[in-house]
């Protein structure tokens, strides 16, 4: 099944997870964050409990410059952008929207490291969005390893829904995602050093 059919088919849960998840992995581009900004999300996701006031307080933390940053090319801004449209109401359609907007900002902000010189790929939307529906794509390793993360993820919550073992499938989540989040950084860390 392609990332685009396990996000249509995915319940409240399993979005909020995912998408939450997606933007735990971008969390090495924003300078000043905590250790875990996102934990009170991550605690919400199981059946919504206190969603809105911890989103807001993550927001506050993390800074909701969304206004500052509309039309920004930074990955750091839009990490904040995305994170800002985050919807107050847990359910599935609005967090259904949300998660398919942090998909495709982890999958970009991946994409960025896979180019040599940190701009976006050559016909990055199409190749992303081809990679996504399931299609041959020609992505670089950065972005098949942020894609195949994202379906792990997503298939693993999928199976756990509903089931007297769903805290064990958020907790599997938190590791996929937390493993990203170190590659992520390493790259990052090592393109800084690179660039002196």
């Amino acid at each position: 099944m392609s990332l685009l059919d396990l996000i249509e088919r995915a319940d409240a849960r399993t979005l909020a997870a995912s998408a939450v998840a997606c933007l735990d992995r971008c969390l090495p581009l924003l300078a000043g964050a905590g250790a875990e900004p996102l934990r009170p999300l991550w605690a919400s996701c199981e059946g919504g409990r206190d969603w809105a006031t911890r989103l807001a307080a993550v927001r506050a933390e993390l800074g909701d410059a969304a206004g500052d940053v509309v039309g920004a090319d930074d990955p750091a801004a839009l990490v904040r952008a995305v994170l800002a449209t985050a919807p107050s109401d847990f359910a599935a359609a609005p967090l259904r929207e949300w998660a398919d907007a942090c998909s495709l900002l982890a999958l970009r902000v991946h994409g960025r490291f896979d180019a040599p010189d940190g701009g976006a790929l050559v016909d990055e939307e199409h190749v992303i969005n081809a990679a996504r529906g399931g299609e041959p794509a020609a992505v670089g390793p950065l972005v098949a390893g942020e894609l195949e993360r994202q379906v792990r993820i997503l298939e693993t919550l999928a199976e756990t829904s509903g089931t007297a073992g769903s805290g064990a499938g958020l907790r599997k989540a938190l590791d996929l995602s937390t493993e990203g989040r170190r590659v992520l950084r390493a790259v990052v860390s090592r393109r800084a050093r690179v660039r002196g």
